[in-house]
């Protein structure tokens, strides 16, 4: 009973875009698990039960909430489904502060990217180009290793196909990026590869994530960036990089962050622009600019 609740709250969300992949197999999970209690309704000590087998505290706070959206679904139905206690298992995510590269530190990744260990043909320019390409478009390490031919549209435009919150979206290129991207073109149709990712490892197939961090983690190294951090710089902090440069480049008036905001919002395909307030965050130098104008408008004075 429990297990085809599961299938129709899935099919719903799943129909208004939400891919649920761990959430799916979090339910199910907890489907077979509550049926092997005999519930044939979400019970708050079941769910509570079962999310504190997880491994971690983290895992136990996911676990629990997939079962309170979905009781919280079904309690809308039939309210015999309990909602177990959404704090139960709560933890707090401190999400980590971007490292920020200055455009010199870029210029010595891409210069490291070309001294790897050349393991197969292309890995040089694979790491260079890929590089380059999140800096300058501040897409996700996901988007730019899902890049295929067909992506590169005419007029200097790329298709960022359906990704992390199955959309898809066009971003447009700087005339220097489209010229880094033929050369690399040019290289890369040079070797014979059935593939049709732009960026292919070893075998000849899409880079997996992990891998591309690995080596990045390589190229850093090799840049002799941080090399005091403690946490070392990412591969996802070109994208954080894009967007806080751009706000800082920024006027402070108020009515033209707002639309700078909500078009870095479109361009870097986030959902809300909620999201991208987190860079002000980041941008200490706007917020400060953002908070003496805030003064002076309040104080009457020009901005």
């Amino acid at each position: 009973m429990l297990s085809a609740h599961v299938d129709r709250y899935l099919a719903l969300r799943r129909t208004l875009g939400y891919q649920l992949h761990y959430a799916g197999r979090n339910l199910q999970a907890f489907a077979a698990f509550a049926s092997d209690q005999g519930d044939d309704h979400i019970r708050a000590a079941t769910a509570v039960q079962w999310a504190a087998q997880a491994p971690s505290p983290h895992a136990r706070s996911v676990r629990l909430r997939d079962v309170v959206l979905l009781a919280r679904f079904l309690h809308a139905e039939d309210p015999a489904h309990e909602i177990p206690p959404a704090r139960h298992f709560q933890v707090r995510v401190v999400r980590q502060p971007p490292y920020i590269y200055t455009p010199a530190e870029i210029a010595q990744l891409l210069a490291a990217a070309h001294r790897l260990p050349c393991t197969y043909p292309l890995r040089r320019s694979v790491y260079a180009t890929l590089i380059g390409l999140i800096a300058a478009t501040g897409l996700r390490v996901s988007e730019a290793l899902d890049l295929r031919f067909d992506d590169l549209l005419p007029n200097a435009v790329l298709r960022i196909r359906r990704t992390k919150f199955a959309k898809s979206r066009l971003v447009p290129l700087h005339a220097t990026t489209v010229k880094a991207l033929a050369a690399y073109l040019q290289e890369r149709q040079s070797v014979a590869i059935a593939d049709e990712h732009l960026f292919v490892a070893a075998n000849h197939r899409r880079i997996p994530t992990p891998r591309a961090s690995t080596t990045f983690h390589r190229v850093v190294r090799l840049a002799g960036i941080a090399a005091g951090r403690q946490r070392r710089p990412r591969l996802v902090d070109l994208r954080h990089t894009f967007a806080t440069r751009s706000l800082q480049r920024c006027t402070v008036r108020r009515e033209s962050v707002a639309r700078h905001l909500v078009a870095l919002s479109t361009y870097l395909g986030h959902t809300s622009v909620v999201h991208t307030y987190w860079y002000l965050e980041a941008t200490p130098d706007l917020m400060a600019d953002i908070a003496t104008a805030g003064e002076n408008l309040v104080a009457g004075r020009p901005a």
